[in-house]
């Protein structure tokens, strides 16, 4: 390790990308420390803490959201017009075409970009209405004017930071928006182990070796699912061409465990979070079976057991979904039978498609099984310590080491490019 410090340390243009990244992220955590006048900071963050849904909102935004930023509503926007453009390519044919040219994707990311505006807007609206009927007096009274000038700061923070990210991005350094999350993670670290210090009890000894424990299995269990995958071998038929022979080479075609990697978290999480939050706005209506019907909503939805049912539930079958979405074995099993590939013991065609995805069901079986339980890690903790912690949550860990482990490889890919070019 110390070898691949020194190297990108003598790489001088590598080493001016990476104090670039960093400055940029010190510019994300000083933005999400300025916060929108007219709000009580401190009973908004006892709110988000002891709300699990909307600590996981929190959470995806980088941990800005408590504090009522000008960045408050963090890259969720960004995140949700993306997974639309991404079920739209499933569904409509033309943009299925447009995702494989490279044209066309500079074209969806354009429009994912413009979507991401009315989005943010949308979701500040819903969220400063929100806050306002709370019953916590988390927002005083505003005029119609601070209304309208919040939401219009909210999505200027918004695309502030979606362009960030993409600052980020284009140094090669890791993906802008996850290093953006993993920044809002990261911070809340120290402030999480201080107050451990702070509160700490001899008689907790045994239970804080417990979390670090349980937090060292969970970085080990996400590190060997991320990177655990199964090699399918492929075979090259030999091809005679004139007087020279080509082909015959055995290769493996690579199958991911986690082929979704945290997109599954983030629909649940999108799905969970609708009931109650549409919820809230009815609470007083004038109607009572409106009234009683959203109170119900919320109630259940606050409940640790369905709560963590129907979010284990949802994580596993998204799973499964955005790897039918992304992954489609009838056009690898045609690029192999095109380039002259095959898998040995199974025909071309037809039965090496079917051969694929059997094959990934199995395995994405037991990566949908470990992501639904990463996922509910710290509602099984409350439930067995009485202790609620975002801090060490699974979903928190898999984000930072999927991150971790991302910029990594990138990072060891420039290192062997400017191997490749001194030689």
């Amino acid at each position: 390790m110390l070898n691949k410090i020194v190297q990108i340390w003598k790489a001088k243009d590598l080493r001016r990308d990476i104090f670039f990244v960093l400055s940029l992220l010190v510019v994300f955590r000083a933005a999400a420390h300025i916060p929108i006048p007219g709000v009580d900071v401190m009973a908004l963050r006892q709110f988000f803490s002891s709300n699990q849904i909307f600590g996981l909102l929190n959470l995806f935004s980088g941990g800005v959201m408590e504090n009522f930023s000008i960045v408050m509503m963090g890259v969720a926007p960004y995140i949700t017009s993306s997974i639309i453009f991404q079920l739209l390519g499933m569904i409509i044919p033309k943009m299925e075409e447009m995702q494989k040219d490279e044209m066309g994707r500079q074209k969806i990311n354009m429009w994912t970009r413009w979507a991401t505006v009315p989005l943010a807007a949308l979701q500040a609206y819903g969220m400063i209405t929100l806050l306002r009927k709370s019953s916590s007096g988390l927002i005083g009274s505003i005029s119609g004017f601070d209304f309208f000038v919040m939401i219009i700061t909210i999505t200027a923070g918004t695309v502030f930071l979606m362009w960030l990210g993409e600052l980020i991005t284009e140094k090669k350094i890791g993906n802008g928006i996850s290093l953006l999350i993993f920044a809002g993670i990261v911070t809340n670290l120290p402030k999480a182990i201080q107050q451990a210090f702070v509160t700490y009890d001899p008689s907790k000894l045994f239970m804080l070796i417990g979390f670090a424990v349980i937090a060292l299995i969970t970085i080990i269990g996400v590190v060997i699912i991320t990177e655990g995958q199964r090699n399918i071998p492929v075979q090259y038929a030999k091809q005679i061409r004139g007087n020279r022979m080509y082909g015959g080479t055995s290769t493996h075609l690579p199958l991911r465990v986690n082929m979704a990697g945290v997109i599954p978290i983030i629909f649940a999480i999108s799905v969970i979070l609708f009931p109650p939050m549409i919820a809230q706005f009815f609470v007083n209506a004038r109607t009572s079976w409106v009234a009683h019907a959203a109170e119900w909503t919320i109630r259940v939805f606050q409940g640790q057991l369905f709560y963590g049912i129907l979010y284990f539930v949802l994580v596993f079958a998204f799973t499964f979904f955005y790897t039918e979405v992304v992954f489609h074995p009838t056009q690898i099993a045609e690029n192999l039978q095109k380039q002259g590939g095959f898998i040995p013991g199974i025909r071309p065609g037809r039965h090496t498609s079917e051969y694929i995805a059997n094959t990934t069901h199995k395995i994405i079986f037991i990566g949908a099984l470990f992501l639904g339980v990463i996922a509910i890690l710290p509602l099984i903790m409350r439930a067995f310590t009485g202790i609620q912690s975002l801090a060490i949550g699974g979903t928190s860990l898999l984000i930072v080491v999927s991150v971790v482990i991302e910029t990594v490889k990138q990072i060891e890919s420039q290192l062997t490019m400017r191997e490749y070019e001194g030689m």
